[in-house]
């Protein structure tokens, strides 16, 4: 009788965990590129274009208001990937130089809502554009 107790606390502590609806431990990604231009200090000449090397990238998971779940950073191409992913809500971001001059901190995050609705699913996101 015991182990049939024991079984089932088991059981039922496995049933919950596979439950889960966002985070690390599934079998989808999400994926995209950072496309960096470099603007004038006036915001109004193009100097270069280029990949966004060694730039932060941020993920939250599910519906969090503040702070981050996991951070990676792009590579030289400008590439970057969050893997082992569950189905559910993410938001993926990153800063740039915030050339409309709305934020006192000089910097914005640009963000992107990202859903996951197939268990091995890898989801591109469309090239994400910073200013620098």
């Amino acid at each position: 009788m015991k182990n049939v107790f024991i079984s089932f606390v088991f059981l039922a502590i496995f049933a919950i965990s596979a439950c889960t609806t966002e985070g690390e431990g599934g079998h989808a990604s999400i994926q995209g590129y950072i496309h960096t231009s470099k603007l004038s200090s006036t915001f109004t000449q193009l100097l270069d274009q280029y990949p966004a090397k060694d730039q932060d990238v941020y993920i939250i998971y599910g519906d969090r208001t503040w702070g981050f779940d996991d951070r990676t950073r792009t590579d030289y191409q400008g590439r970057f990937s969050f893997d082992l992913l569950y189905t559910g809500n993410y938001k993926i971001y990153t800063y740039s130089r915030d050339s409309s001059r709305t934020d006192l901190s000089g910097t914005i995050a640009v963000v992107r809502d990202v859903e996951i609705t197939r268990r091995k699913e890898v989801v591109t996101l469309d090239t994400i554009h910073i200013v620098d």
